[in-house]
């Protein structure tokens, strides 16, 4: 079967990342695909490259782009609820006279219509939110 994920917590403030990385690794074990993990809400922070955890803690920014560069899972996050929270990518730091940015690849700036387009091309959306 083939999944997307739409994941709605922040990384270190609920258990919903942790819990659909764990979901990712179990259904991709188990032979499906996973498509697309798209963040949204607080899930945006999710792509922050500047994150720093704790050793003892787990790093889900590197787990994250871990399942991408293994998997090829499309890493999309919702434009709208990452400019709300400071969260740009290179173009639109640019686009908006910011110094620095904090989003870059494997993570992708998208739309909502993408999240649509997603829920419609796959066979299960699976949502993780605190």
């Amino acid at each position: 079967m083939r999944y997307a994920l739409l994941v709605q917590g922040a990384p270190y403030s609920s258990q919903a990342s942790h819990s659909a990385l764990r979901f990712a690794s179990a259904l991709l074990t188990r032979g499906h695909r996973l498509e697309c993990v798209f963040f949204y809400h607080e899930g945006v922070y999710n792509a922050a490259r500047l994150a720093a955890p704790p050793q003892d803690e787990p790093h889900l920014y590197d787990a994250w782009c871990a399942l991408n560069a293994e998997h090829g899972t499309q890493l999309q996050v919702c434009i709208a609820a990452a400019l709300r929270r400071g969260m740009l990518d290179e173009r639109e730091a640019n686009r908006h006279g910011k110094h620095g940015h904090s989003v870059e690849p494997p993570f992708e700036l998208t739309g909502l219509g993408q999240l649509i387009d997603l829920g419609q091309s796959v066979d299960r959306l699976v949502t993780f939110a605190p």
